[in-house]
């Protein structure tokens, strides 16, 4: 049991990262890109910020705090973008169940513009816990990390670092051992979806509908494994150095591990001995508090048990929504360090409406 744990948090870890570089790539293609209109329409800045926060990982909201402690945006646009935002665990979600995850974000989207128009209209502070500019740096366009061209191939063979060399041989070897079934994503993904308990906890009437699911993993992972060979191969060493290597893999590999091996051994040692889908259906409004309290950590890891726990059919949808509006990963963070109070105001706001809509959730069944 230990080592198909061990590999479903390989595949996890890889799903996530795997995004969070693609992502990288194309907004490094696609920044500078800004309304210049943006700074005088408070209604704008409230579109902009839930746009910007139901984008994966913490890109969104690292970038709409920024722009908030530089003034351009307002309290509103924050909360909004705070609500909008799943942190990294949003990068999980649409990668196992994107389905789930789009209707999810969708949600997210109306609730964080709403809101935003609603503080917009009731908070006269509109940049509350800020004195002055701040001083957090917007990051510019680079035209290092730009240019690409498959052409770029053959010299960064040629003149190959030890990083390249890493990554490739690394992006091969994952390919060759799914490519061949030595590590059966479809097969691990399944076990993690409905798990070993499927018969112990009456979850049998879910079993063909995760194993199709589960049908189309291998051919995502070698998908995105696959595109991850193409853009460490043709992008050139300072955007492989300091954003993929730098900013994601030595920032971002660890914890992602760690915290999903962790959670995955606790549920199932948790199973073997409370009926975990039992205890929360009948601790709703315990486990919803509990989503909320998490939700206040500025930390992308904790939550990661919700969206586990959602995808074995243990959790209800609306404590999976209140978790999502509470916390927002990292994207909290830079405004923690610069103003307590503005995290504060944020956080309860955030509490609120998760409590409103998770309650809602849970009176309604949804």
């Amino acid at each position: 049991m230990i080592s198909t744990i061990l590999q479903q948090t390989l595949i996890i870890t890889l799903f996530v990262l795997g995004m969070m570089m693609i992502i990288e790539y194309i907004n490094v293609q696609t920044r500078g890109i800004w309304a210049r209109g943006l700074e005088k329409s408070p209604w704008l800045q409230i579109v902009f910020g839930s746009l910007m926060g139901i984008i994966p990982g913490c890109l969104g909201s690292y970038t709409v705090v920024s722009l908030y402690l530089h003034r351009v945006v307002m309290f509103p646009a924050l909360v909004a973008t705070m609500i909008a935002t799943s942190g990294d665990e949003a990068y999980l979600m649409f990668s196992m169940m994107p389905a789930t995850a789009f209707k999810l974000n969708i949600i997210l989207l109306i609730i964080a513009i709403a809101s935003g128009f609603i503080v917009h209209f009731t908070v006269k502070n509109k940049y509350i816990g800020l004195k002055s500019h701040g001083t957090l740096p917007i990051h510019e366009r680079n035209e290092e990390c730009n240019h690409y061209h498959p052409a770029l191939i053959l010299e960064n063979i040629r003149n190959i670092s030890f990083v390249r060399a890493l990554l490739v041989t690394g992006l091969v070897g994952l390919i060759v051992l799914f490519a061949t079934g030595i590590i059966d994503g479809s097969h691990h993904f399944h076990t993690l979806m409905a798990g070993s308990d499927v018969d112990v906890h009456g979850h049998g009437h879910d079993h063909d509908h995760h194993h199709g699911e589960a049908d189309w993993i291998r051919i995502s992972l070698l998908l995105i494994l696959s595109g991850l060979l193409y853009i460490v191969l043709i992008v050139k060493d300072h955007f492989l150095q300091d954003h993929l290597w730098q900013h994601i893999i030595k920032k971002h590999f660890h914890k992602i591990f760690l915290w999903t091996l962790v959670l995955l051994l606790l549920i199932h040692y948790a199973n073997e001995y409370v009926n975990l889908a039992t205890w929360i259906t009948d601790n709703l409004w315990l486990v919803l508090l509990l989503a909320l309290l998490i939700g206040i950590i500025p930390e992308s890891g904790p939550h990661y048990i919700f969206v586990l726990l959602f995808m074995q059919g243990s959790l209800p949808f609306s404590i999976l929504l209140a978790s999502s509006i509470v916390q927002d990963g990292h994207g909290t963070l830079p405004l923690l360090a610069e103003s307590r109070k503005g995290f504060i105001a944020v956080k309860l706001i955030n509490l609120l409406v998760g409590l409103i809509f998770g309650a809602i959730g849970i009176l309604t069944g949804f």
